[in-house]
């Protein structure tokens, strides 16, 4: 278990987004207030998190990598939650994917024993970071991505300079032209194993890298088919560094799959066929509040590719809630809700209404044919339907798509149960 009693002692008052007025606690007595939702007992906008989906999507994942023989690790950008961590970890997630130093600072604040740094690692003060990591800690599991030989000599040299007494962990990235970090040809990749290789003992080459993610096109065929092409590279690279005996001892790590294509990386198992030990890792991480229009539609085509998915039962549910009050009718046809790009996601898809609720009712009723039309800072203009029930005061629920960007908006999230009380609530550390 993580170290989350500073979490939870955290004061919480009411200069903190989305907390009622003249509050002061700590986080770990919010759930413990007997506030409701849907009563008026806290300030709207609020985004919350529903209790029994994170818990199905837990435990989805959990089965879907049993299904596929992965390991899972979980990207943490998508809610820099730590207590949400710990529930990953507690599911048994290998460990934890970041992206930034500044992530790490996090991850290892709160315990954090195994990351994998999905990125380069070239930052002077991060490359320190980690070395005394290293060095204080002989439980600490770091490994980072690397694709010049220009970094693994940074790297090198800054491992040596440092006296650490284990070497920095590193798996080469595979990319395509035109997309994002990651060497361009299994010819290049290999070049740079050779330079890990030979970096030794401050350096281990321990696994190879890709990220899918980046090569969608404008036809599905041709994302298809570019994602294909990356993983062949990752496996034509972990075969010939194998070869060549350029691997540092313990198993080969290889990892690809974002919360997009995660069905697609177990086909690197079959291409391997290396004597050693390999392991799969997938670093998806919006699994655990999904969404409501992104990724649902890759989710529906992951089904479709891989039927076996079917004997997981229900799939993966929307989890983040965006909550806000109708403030205007200003013309017919248009409301003005009190949430805006402050508040939700929208640089994917804008947020899409489900649901509403008036005082009175017994429980929210669905909402169709209504739509975002655009966001303001703090306002949401939404189309109404013809036959549309709202009324200024009544509150309406959005879904979001791209739960990493709802997630930065609010430095505390409630936990609500099915019939929206209050109880939990999260930081999370942009």
């Amino acid at each position: 278990m993580l170290a989350l009693q500073d979490i939870w002692d955290s004061l919480v008052d009411d200069c903190t987004k989305g907390i009622p007025a003249g509050t002061a606690l700590p986080l770990r007595d919010i759930g413990g207030q007997g506030w409701h939702l849907l009563a008026g007992d806290t300030p709207l906008p609020a985004a919350v998190l529903r209790q029994s989906a994170i818990e199905h999507n837990v435990d989805w994942m959990r089965r879907f990598t049993g299904l596929t023989g992965m390991l899972l690790c979980p990207h943490g950008k998508t809610s820099m939650s730590p207590q949400l961590f710990d529930r990953q970890l507690e599911a048994g997630a290998w460990g934890m994917t970041a992206a930034t130093v500044s992530h790490l600072h996090v991850y290892r604040r709160f315990g954090v024993q195994r990351i994998l740094l999905a990125n380069q690692l070239v930052d002077p003060a991060g490359i320190r970071f980690v070395l005394s990591e290293l060095t204080r800690d002989p439980d600490f599991d770091f490994y980072c991505l690397v694709d010049s030989v220009a970094t693994v000599d940074m790297l090198r040299d800054a491992a040596a300079k440092s006296g650490c007494p284990r070497p920095i962990q590193l798996l080469v990235e595979i990319g395509q032209a035109g997309g994002r970090t990651g060497a361009r040809s299994v010819e290049q990749a290999i070049e740079i194993a050779r330079a890990v290789h030979a970096a030794a003992p401050h350096l281990a080459l321990r696994g190879v890298e890709g990220f899918e993610g980046v090569l969608e096109a404008a036809e599905p065929a041709e994302t298809l088919a570019r994602i294909e092409k990356m993983l062949g590279d990752m496996a034509a690279v972990a075969v010939g560094c194998d070869a060549e005996g350029l691997f540092a001892d313990g198993p080969v790590i290889v990892s690809a799959g974002g919360s997009q294509y995660y069905d697609l990386p177990p086909l690197l198992a079959r291409r391997l066929g290396m004597a050693r030990e390999t392991i799969l890792v997938l670093r998806s991480g919006c699994y655990i509040t999904h969404d409501s229009s992104w990724f649902s539609e890759y989710a529906k085509a992951i089904a479709q590719r891989m039927p076996a998915v079917g004997e997981l039962g229900e799939g993966l549910r929307p989890a983040i809630e965006v909550w806000a009050y109708v403030q205007s009718l200003p013309e017919r046809g248009l409301a003005i809700v009190t949430m805006g790009k402050r508040d939700a996601s929208f640089d994917v898809h804008l947020p899409t209404p489900l649901k509403w609720h008036r005082d009175g009712m017994a429980a929210p009723a669905a909402l169709a044919g209504h739509q975002v039309l655009k966001l303001n800072d703090q306002h949401a203009y939404v189309a109404l339907s013809d036959d549309s029930p709202l009324a200024v005061g009544d509150r309406i629920c959005f879904g979001i798509a791209h739960p990493c960007t709802t997630f930065d908006r609010w430095p505390v999230m409630m936990v609500v149960d099915d019939d929206y009380r209050v109880i939990d609530a999260i930081r999370t550390f942009f």
